[in-house]
């Protein structure tokens, strides 16, 4: 790849995005690419954008995304990537994954981006070697494809496959992807025009809680809202946080009032309660193992705290979820069809 770079050919791109994907996923992959083009003053990266039938594809936040056609070989090239995001049993059968397959070697590197790695994970592209997910779905991830080594950094290159956690894992994926192809002056340039003032690193851990300034003006408080992030599962009570902080109790309930206004054990409480809530709505975990796995001892008492927060008991949520998640899908087909798609330049 290097010397096709050194006669200014363009990286070869195929991405493949799946329905129900996030737009800022696909945005976090194109926009680098775009960027990188207008800083280089030519076209260092060159894509296509296709779906797994060739159709617009509908994302999660309404919008359908035009395509250049259907994944489907011969297809080959420098960089492969593969957007997945909700409900991947709607939208992948054994015809993609086979395609997935036979495509993959053709292409020097293969990304799974966001639910894209349990795609790479079913086709057996990842046994043996490490990868990651989003961090909703590591223990999961990891069950699943027992072959994988999972771990919970922000992404995870092992040889020519790649995958990552989120939106935010790929734009800083993609950057490592420009550093290690076309330079680190140009990576610095690309993260510069979207003013991303913090490029992080493979082995970066996926945060629960994303912190921003709060960890360089208040390390303290950052230190004690990671170690509760590390916690979930086996609470601490605010005297062992502390301790285990080496500062007072007194200290650690002023570094929450001060930095958030709310106490260190209700905190604590929200942040297990969060966590529990998106897998209520976003998995099929059982109610018990998602107590269990929030720090409840009992279902019960996670009943009691989860309706208290969210004014509904996590078994009713979830059905209101499941209900509103098909109705959600008819009104994007309906609209599918009726809207003309947006079309995401290669050269913008």
């Amino acid at each position: 790849m290097r010397e096709r770079i050194e006669k200014q050919s363009p990286i070869e791109v195929v991405v493949v995005v799946l329905p129900e994907s996030s737009i800022m996923s696909l945005a976090s992959v194109l926009d680098p690419m775009r960027a990188a083009n207008r800083v280089a003053g030519r076209q260092v990266f060159r894509w296509r954008l296709l779906s797994g039938d060739g159709e617009a594809v509908m994302l999660t936040c309404g919008v359908p995304i035009n395509v250049d056609g259907r994944f489907a070989p011969p297809l080959g090239g420098d960089l492969l990537l593969v957007i997945g995001g909700f409900n991947l049993h709607r939208h992948v059968g054994k015809r993609f994954l086979a395609t997935l397959q036979e495509c993959a070697r053709h292409f020097d590197i293969v990304a799974g981006i966001e639910s894209g790695c349990w795609l790479l994970g079913r086709s057996g592209l990842l046994n043996g070697r490490k990868a990651t997910a989003h961090w909703e779905e590591l223990e999961d991830f990891s069950q699943t494809f027992p072959a994988l080594t999972v771990i919970g950094d922000r992404f995870v290159t092992d040889g020519k496959y790649w995958t990552s956690g989120g939106a935010s894992p790929t734009f800083d994926m993609m950057l490592h992807l420009i550093t290690e192809r076309l330079g680190p002056a140009l990576a610095l340039d690309v993260a510069s025009i979207f003013v991303y003032d913090q490029m992080h690193s493979a082995t970066d851990v996926q945060p629960f809680v994303s912190l921003g300034r709060i960890e360089a003006r208040d390390p303290e408080l950052a230190g004690a809202i990671r170690l509760m992030e590390r916690t979930l599962e086996r609470p601490m009570t605010v005297a062992a946080l502390a301790r285990r902080l080496s500062i007072s109790r007194r200290k650690l309930e002023l570094l929450f009032a001060k930095g958030l206004s709310i106490s260190p054990a209700a905190y604590y409480l929200r942040l297990r309660l969060q966590v529990a809530h998106r897998l209520v709505r976003d998995s099929g975990i059982p109610i018990r193992d998602i107590a269990l796995r929030c720090g409840f001892d009992s279902l019960s008492a996670f009943s009691r705290a989860y309706s208290r927060e969210y004014q509904t008991s996590p078994l009713k949520m979830r059905s209101a979820n499941r209900e509103e998640t098909a109705l959600r899908a008819e009104a994007v087909a309906g609209r599918k069809a009726r809207m003309k798609p947006l079309r995401m330049s290669d050269t913008g």
